[in-house]
């Protein structure tokens, strides 16, 4: 494993709105030394990810809608090949190299800098937003989302109420719709767009405000590392039927913990050509992912019920983020990079790791 936490040098042109940013830098550091100018680029949810993979495997947070992937603000990378070479890629310099950075995760190379475009992100109105876990509020949420203007980006998580000091304790257990939302724009436009999803039914918690970008990020919980098993896949519709599917999952689960995660995707990203980049699922509408916790005795059966969920959830091609991944096997990686995107992969692993130094990941082998 190489260890790139020490490197977090941050090169912000205000001017220019890009950003040189090292490799060790996690996803709220640098939030928060950008955010200071008033300027954002999107990464995912959590702040305490590393730019690095959360970049290379595509990059879905709240801005997701309004600014596309992480990689879609992509504009250089600085690489170490497995032959020891530093390469600077990008649309003109190894332009193959440079696609199959943007999704196809660290298959080709160690990336030591990421040169980013920045966008006029000051604030936003978000937050969270805690309804009640019923078929009519999450079909009506995920339609609502898909209905929003494009500044609103939302991650839906249907699972117990966890016993939170700001969830009244007469819901702590109970199966809710816990929504983390940002709306990228003027705080009085954002309101009107937040209006619906209010509507939906009387919230348990409405923690939606105004704020500074950055603190979309909360602070995390120091030394908390649940393990779980999760499937992710790609949905084309969340209906009343859906829905149903969704409750039934998850009051059947011994979990702990257990959670069907939904995102409305759409927007900028899907704006983006599918060639474009190694991320190939530009034109799926929603981003499932159903998790849940284990313990020292239960794994298997956890691993089961996810399982069972994800198949009754299942719609076509299912499909996968690559991000979202665990140690689910070679044909789980191949559903992540669907259609010809795969064959174009292994191509570029070929001429830039023949070996397949790089193969402690999502692997790509350079003979697929």
């Amino acid at each position: 494993m190489l260890d790139l936490r020490d490197m977090k040098a941050l090169d912000v042109d205000v001017e220019a709105r890009t950003a040189w940013a090292e490799a060790g830098l996690t996803a709220g550091e640098y939030t928060e030394a950008t955010g200071a100018h008033g300027l954002a680029t999107g990464f995912g949810d959590t702040g305490s990810v590393g730019i690095g993979g959360i970049t290379l495997g595509g990059g879905i947070g709240y801005l997701v809608r309004k600014h596309g992937l992480t990689v879609d603000s992509l504009l250089a990378a600085e690489v170490v090949t497995a032959d020891g070479q530093l390469l600077y890629a990008d649309e003109e310099h190894h332009p193959d190299l440079f696609w199959a950075l943007r999704g196809g995760g660290g298959n080709f190379g160690v990336v030591t800098r990421f040169k980013f475009r920045l966008h006029p992100v000051d604030s936003v109105v978000g937050g969270m937003l805690l309804l009640p876990a019923t078929p009519e509020v999450i079909a009506g949420f995920i339609a609502e989302a898909e209905a929003a203007p494009e500044e609103l980006s939302a991650i839906v998580n249907v699972m117990p109420a966890p016993p939170m000091p700001f969830v009244p304790a007469e819901h702590h257990g109970k199966l809710v719709l816990m929504a983390l939302m940002a709306y990228a724009g003027e705080a009085e436009a954002g309101e009107r767009a937040l209006a619906p999803f209010r509507r939906l039914a009387p919230p348990l918690v409405d923690l939606l405000r105004p704020m500074r970008y950055p603190e979309v990020y909360p602070p995390e919980e120091e030394g908390y590392r649940p393990t779980a098993v999760a499937r992710t896949m790609f949905l084309d519709a969340v209906d009343r039927g859906v829905a149903e599917t969704v409750l039934e999952h998850l009051r059947s689960s011994t979990a702990a913990m257990r959670v069907a995660q939904l995102r409305v995707l759409g927007g900028a990203m899907a704006r983006v050509p599918v060639e474009a980049t190694a991320f190939a699922h530009r034109g799926r509408r929603i981003m499932a992912n159903v998790a849940a916790f284990y313990g020292p005795h239960d794994r298997a059966e956890q691993e089961a019920w996810v399982k069972g969920f994800a198949a009754a959830l299942r719609q076509g091609d299912g499909g996968a983020y690559v991000n979202f991944l665990g140690d689910e096997g070679a044909e789980r990686v191949r559903a992540a990079y669907p259609g010809p995107t795969w064959e174009r992969l292994v191509a570029v692993k070929r001429r830039y790791d023949p070996g397949n130094l790089f193969r402690r990941n999502q692997n790509i082998p350079s003979r697929g």
